[in-house]
């Protein structure tokens, strides 16, 4: 299964853009120069993340998250918990979800 998230011409260098995911909604940003989507909610309650610098942190009660692997860093949610990304593919100049590929 594929389903086209975004044009990677339209993903900010910085911070993160939101899309729509089978009625779900995932951040998608630039990682160096690779894009890359996640999940937009936090492992503790499921609170919206934000982009701050490389770590990704819950909106509502601060927990943190690596930006490379995910693994939460601080903060409420549990000490093993890893954000969701999902897997992506860049095919002709989109972002887009792959799944059993």
């Amino acid at each position: 299964m594929r389903v086209p998230l975004i044009n990677v011409s339209e993903i900010p260098s910085e911070g993160t853009k939101t899309v729509e995911f089978f009625g779900r909604e995932v951040l998608v940003y630039m990682a160096g120069e690779n894009p890359r989507a996640i999940m937009n909610a936090c492992l503790h309650i499921g609170g919206p993340l934000e982009r701050q610098g490389c770590d990704f942190v819950c909106q509502w009660h601060q927990a943190k998250f690596d930006g490379e692997s995910g693994m939460r860093v601080e903060g409420p949610a549990p000490k093993d918990a890893r954000l969701m990304y999902i897997p992506t593919r860049v095919l002709d100049g989109v972002l887009t979800y792959v799944y059993g590929e």
